[in-house]
Parts: C-alpha cells; structure tokens; sequence
C-alpha cells in the first residue's frame, strides 16, 4: 500500500549480531514507496535462554508495525503461559493483547508518540531507536483521557516473529509475511500466506458480515489476518477469532538440528520477487563468499528492488531478517557443552 516517488530510496538500515547458538543479519529499506512502514525485532538473548526475531510489514501507516516491534516480545516473555512452557499459547495471546493494548487512552498516546519517533529518525525504525525503556511497561492499566474510548488503529501490521528457546523454533504468522527455514539447502515454509481467497479466509469473512471483491476484503485489504485494522473488528457479537480481519497466528514449531542451516524471515516486498526456493537458494550461494549476514540480505533486497515503478513487483518496502544455526560442533568448540542434546525429531 502507499503511494510511490520517482526515484527509490535504496539507503538501507543494518544490524549484525551473534551468541554461541545462532547469528543473525538484517536489512530494511524504504525502496519505491513515499513513506516506510515496515519494523523489525532483533533480541538474541532473552531469558531464559531464548532468542526473538520479527518482522511486522505495516499498511495504511507507520505505527502498527511499530508498536509490535517495541512490544509483542515482551507480552510473550511476560505471560504465565510462556514462565510455565507453554510457548505456543503465549505467542497466541501476545497476538492479540496488540489490539487490546492499543485501544484506549494510553494505546492512542503510545501510538502518537510512536508516530513522532518515526518522523525523527526518517521512517526507518527500530526498538533499538526508542527510549531504552522496553522493559518497563509491564502494568498497562485504563487511563482516563479525551480518548478513553479510542477504538484502536484502522491502519494495521502483519506479524511474522520466530522464537527460539533452547533447541526447539517456534513461528507464529499474521498476514503475508513470512518465514522459510533451510534444510539443507531445501525451503521449507514455516508460515502460510493469509490471503482473503484461502477457503477457510473466506468462510470466517463472509460469516462476519464481510465480503471479498478483487482479492480484497471487503474491496479495500488484500489480508486476511493482521494487527491492527479496527475497523473490521468490530463486531461485538463475535470473538477476536472470528472476526472479519483476526489477529490470530498460525503457529507452527521445529525442533531444531544440524540439517537446519538458515531461515529468512522477510515482508511479501521480498516473496513477492522470490520464491521460497530461490530465496533459499541465492542466500546459500552468497554465504560462500560472504561472511557478514547484513550483507547478504542487502544484496537480497538490491536483487527484489525494481528498477521502474512500472513493474510493481520490487516496488514494495522490503525487510529481512537471516538467522544462520551453529553447528553442534561448533557450539561444542565454543564450550557450550552444557546445551541440551538435539533431539532429531523435527518436522522439516
């Protein structure tokens, strides 16, 4: 979505970093659109022993996709679900305390804030860029205000986050964008695509009072599943399930092995020029040759980027996140033999 200028905007924002279990790369860049709108989440080490990625692709505006950078991490890490293991229910539940915490009071006022930090640092952003205080909203209580009955954003973010604890990967979808992890060299999907023509899409669309032109819903989103996008929520007689646009996540979880090298997570600017396959594939031939994982997703994201505004395809703000695996046997020769077996039982 959003309008497009006559000529892209190529400068990239980067971040590299590494533990004794994995490293990651990631690239971001505006492209051919008038304004950015995508944000990402990069944490490797959170307690306990987990590691959190996410790529939220923002439409009809910049904040969604920043608020769930700064704050969807957290509300898994804090929920008594994920304390007790249960990680695929915390993820859930972060999925939709998004829409919960952005109504109100204080959603509207985190949400202006949000959209003043985004001018200030030239539409790309990060939680890195924010005030340094990500762990200190734990109590998000009802505040009185002028918008004491803010019903929540009508622009809306996708949501593709990967969470590694220990051994086991865990990736939780909204939307379309989208997570592929290598085994060897094959992709694997680990995520689905939420478009409103999928049957089971269509199905919760028109039983809430919705309905599908020209692949949209509703003729104006071409998702089926987001953050955000208030406006098709609104039905009171319905769960936040069954609504005609659902925050709920796909989940799907991976032990992890030596077999896994890599997995890419990326918005549909990247999916839409790529396939799986040949994301997969480019990547696995750059890392021969080069050893910096920001640098292979910059030259991912220069392969997606159009060279007219007259192709659509490539003209879409691009994000993408490459986190490579450690080897046991590197891990072992970084004396982390303390880590937990793997297990071998991994469904890809």
């Amino acid at each position: 979505m959003g309008s497009s200028m006559s000529f892209p905007k190529t400068e990239k924002v980067c971040e590299d970093g590494e533990n004794e279990h994995l490293r990651y790369g990631l690239s971001s860049m505006q492209g051919w659109r008038a304004a950015m709108e995508d944000a990402h989440a990069a944490h490797l080490d959170l307690p306990p022993s987990t590691s959190f990625f996410g790529v939220y692709d923002g439409h009809g505006g910049k904040v969604v996709a920043k608020f769930c950078a700064k704050y969807l991490h957290q509300q898994v890490l804090k929920s008594q679900e994920y304390i007790a293991g249960d990680v695929p229910t915390s993820l859930h539940k972060a999925f939709f305390r998004m829409d919960e915490m952005m109504r109100g009071e204080r959603g509207w006022r985190e949400l202006a804030i949000l959209g003043d930090k985004i001018n200030k640092f030239n539409g790309i952003w990060s939680p890195r860029s924010s005030d340094g205080n990500d762990q200190g909203d734990d109590d998000w209580a009802f505040e009185e205000g002028p918008h004491s009955d803010y019903a929540g954003p009508t622009s809306g973010s996708t949501a593709c986050v990967a969470l590694i604890r220990n051994n086991q990967l865990f990736v939780a979808n909204a939307g379309d964008s989208r997570c592929v992890i290598s085994r060897n060299g094959q992709a694997y999907n680990m995520s689905r695509d939420h478009k409103p023509d999928l049957e089971i899409e269509k199905e919760r669309i028109t039983k809430a009072g919705g309905f599908i032109y020209a692949g949209r819903v509703n003729g104006i989103l071409n998702l089926a599943r987001a953050i955000g996008d208030m406006e098709f929520k609104g039905n009171k007689f319905l769960s936040s399930e069954k609504q005609i646009v659902t925050a709920k996540p796909d989940i799907n979880i991976v032990d992890l092995c030596d077999e896994h090298e890599f997995m890419v997570l990326a918005c549909d600017g990247i999916w839409d020029c790529l396939s799986s396959q040949q994301v997969v594939d480019f990547v696995r031939q750059e890392l021969l040759s080069v050893t910096k994982l920001s640098a292979v997703c910059e030259k991912v994201l220069d392969r997606c980027l159009a060279p007219s505004i007259t192709f659509g395809e490539g003209c879409d703000n691009m994000t993408m996140v490459l986190v490579q695996f450690k080897k046991q046997q590197q891990k072992n020769n970084l004396n982390s033999s303390s880590e937990p077996k793997l297990k071998g039982n991994e469904s890809y």
